[in-house]
């Protein structure tokens, strides 16, 4: 399969980032009216944005549950941030239920369901397979940007090209160049300055402008990278993130996008309720908020056809710490106030798991409602 893959013709289910929370997936496949077996009466297909795993309390159960409803024909997938980090190797906050290795930093997020050594190949396998895009005349999907030199780059590798090798030819190609312009030695020289409190967010690091020049370069220079985990450049300020601090930051590349093609997304932890910038910092993505000047059901970009569909259901893992921390402290024998585990909203952050209901533009949430979207088409204000 190439890299960037054909999207099947009709009506579309396209579901957001599930970061590991199998009850959310079940419960909104039940709404859209999916079988177990993902067939729908209609015949519907579902598109996942990437981003299966991480986080929520059963990353295997959601790959497998992908993995079926992909067997079965009525699912595609693209590859996620989340997935290439597991293909790479890399130990990142919230992916030790794939490891196993106890790492402190991820006990924040609760029990959760390991995978057997015995079945890492075979899941690594099964994200390989997956292309970094999809697209048909009306309609394209991809998890973090549709950024044409990228996706031109990407387009142009031979049939068969596994994401994790096309990326390590493009981060040697980055790394010589960060090599020939001397940053290695004063990326070194920053980061044995600061690696003391590198993880504490109680400590404020400065900005680091040789750290900040090589991660923007290993981050554009990479296509991979680029469709993945969207554009970046300098940050105003450094800030603290998924348990380090950072110099570059996102990106609305929809501002320059102006082709005619819609396109959907996940990757940017978008909200249904408006939130103060300390909760969005607190859900892992202490950059600044893309979406802090558009509502929560909005199209975005440039024509006004870029949608996000990822409402921070990867952030659910703090609701569910706030009630164990509200259930210790209360007194023996009190009983738990009443929050309707079908309602998310009714407390924390509001998390969601989203699917966005295509040609009719739809919200499906997995507490069974149904939204509008609003601005389809319309340009941006100047």
């Amino acid at each position: 399969m190439p890299l960037i893959a054909p999207l099947p013709s009709g009506p579309l289910d396209i579901v957001g980032d599930v970061h590991g929370e199998h009850e959310a997936l079940d419960a909104l496949l039940r709404h859209l009216g999916y079988d177990d077996r993902g067939r729908h009466p209609h015949g519907r297909r579902l598109v996942f944005v990437g981003d299966l795993c991480d986080r929520g309390p059963d990353s295997p159960a959601v790959i497998a549950r992908v993995r079926r409803l992909m067997d079965g024909g009525g699912a595609r997938a693209v590859l996620g941030n989340h997935e290439l980090n597991l293909l790479n190797a890399q130990r990142k906050d919230g992916n030790d239920w794939f490891w196993n290795e106890a790492r402190p930093r991820d006990r924040k997020y609760g029990a959760v369901a390991v995978l057997p050594a015995r079945a890492r190949a075979e899941v690594l396998d099964f994200l390989r397979s997956l292309p970094l895009a999809l697209e048909r005349p009306d309609l394209r999907i991809v998890h973090a940007a549709w950024h044409a030199a990228s996706i031109e780059a990407v387009r142009a590798l031979p049939v068969g090209t596994a994401p994790d090798a096309a990326f390590d030819r493009w981060d040697a190609e980055a790394h010589a160049r960060i090599r020939d312009l001397a940053l290695d030695a004063a990326e070194a020289d920053e980061r044995a300055a600061w690696e003391p409190v590198w993880s504490d967010a109680a400590r404020r690091v400065p900005f680091l402008p040789a750290v900040a020049e090589a991660n923007l370069l290993r981050q554009m220079a990479n296509p991979v990278r680029v469709v993945v985990a969207g554009t970046e450049r300098p940050s105003d300020a450094p800030f603290y993130t998924s348990g380090q601090w950072r110099f570059v930051q996102r990106m609305r590349w929809w501002d320059a996008y102006d082709d005619a093609q819609a396109v959907v997304v996940g990757h940017y932890w978008r909200r249904l309720r408006p939130t103060p910038h300390t909760a969005h910092a607190s859900h892992g993505t202490g950059d600044a908020d893309l979406f802090d000047a558009i509502g929560p059901q909005a199209w975005h970009g440039l024509r006004g056809n870029v949608f996000c569909v990822d409402f921070s259901v990867g952030g659910r893992y703090q609701d569910r710490q706030g009630r164990r921390e509200r259930d210790a402290a209360s007194p023996a024998g009190a009983l738990p106030a009443a929050v309707s585990s079908a309602d998310p909203a009714a407390e924390g952050h509001g998390t969601h798991l989203a699917a966005l209901r295509w040609p009719e533009r739809l919200l499906v949430l997995d507490d069974g409602r149904t939204l509008p979207t609003s601005g389809y088409g319309l340009p941006r204000r100047a």
